[in-house]
């Protein structure tokens, strides 16, 4: 296995673009001190200190170890070899274990029994309104 050098700072910018953070707000939540030019920069570093990573980690919620070992070749690799023609993204199935025609029968037949239901009850209705009548 190839000893990669993971860059922090782009794992950073990645896992902020994810999280749906501007720059400017990272910025704002670091300190004073920090402004967008800044964290752009920060994005830019292949190495970031430990403290900076520790306080970015906690602001944005993610452990400070996959901002270091994120790898977007390993991420992609996985996901590659995960997915295959019989995979479910976003939970779309478009192989259903079931026909859709059978659904829609049987949605008909329900619907055909729920009217002859209907069509018995109103003449059991008009058979007791035809009795009280001639009472």
């Amino acid at each position: 296995m190839q000893n990669k050098k993971i860059h922090q700072g782009r794992n950073i910018k990645r896992f902020r673009e994810m999280l749906g953070i501007k720059q400017e707000a990272l910025a704002f939540d670091l300190g004073e001190d920090w402004n967008q030019k800044k964290i752009s920069l920060l994005e830019q570093k292949e190495a970031v200190d430990e403290d900076i990573l520790e306080r970015i980690s906690q602001i944005l919620k993610v452990p400070v170890e996959a901002i270091e070992n994120m790898d977007d070749e390993q991420a992609i690799n996985i996901i590659a070899n995960t997915f295959d023609n019989g995979a479910i993204l976003n939970g779309i199935n478009y192989n259903p274990s079931f026909h859709p025609i059978d659904k829609v029968l049987q949605l008909h037949e329900e619907k055909i029994a729920l009217y002859e239901r209907m069509l018995k009850e109103k003449d059991e209705m008009m058979a007791r309104l035809e009795q009280l009548i001639q009472k």
